[in-house]
């Protein structure tokens, strides 16, 4: 079974509990599918996590179902930026205890960076702001490791 890095991450027995709580089983796969998502820096593909654990036998319409089911039990965000790929990240509190963070795409390079350290601020206008609901905040740019 897979082993959390470092003791600020969730052992294997709290998301034992997660799981039960959300009605989902502990099956090896969705414990090696946690782990990998608990260990990532950034959100994964279903390719990602499915080539990164074929090698332990698991076959990726497995590892897709349980990322599927792991977002439909709101353990796992699904998000789609703007690439028409789905990638999967845990979901973890923020310091202020919101869970959601804004994502910052290479448009080189397409590498995908979780900015959960950072605030952004969108401030529509009293007549919009009645029929928006902002859900999701993606910046893209050029990262630091990609020519100019």
């Amino acid at each position: 079974m897979p082993k959390p890095q470092s003791a600020a991450e969730p052992s294997l027995d709290i998301v034992r509990k997660k799981l039960r709580e959300s009605g989902l089983r502990s099956t090896a796969a969705r414990l090696w599918v946690m782990q990998m998502l608990i260990d990532a820096h950034s959100p994964l593909t279903h390719a990602q996590v499915a080539d990164a654990l074929a090698p332990k036998g698991f076959d990726r319409a497995t590892i897709y179902r349980n990322l599927i089911e792991l977002s439909d039990a709101n353990i796992v965000s699904r998000i789609e930026l703007g690439d028409h790929v789905y990638r999967f990240e845990l979901k973890r509190p923020n310091s202020d205890g919101t869970l959601e963070h804004p994502h910052f795409v290479c448009v080189d390079c397409g590498e995908v960076t979780c900015l959960g350290d950072v605030s952004v601020a969108i401030k529509p206008s009293n007549k919009a702001a009645k029929k928006l609901e902002v859900t999701e905040v993606l910046l893209k740019g050029h990262c630091g490791s990609c020519p100019k």
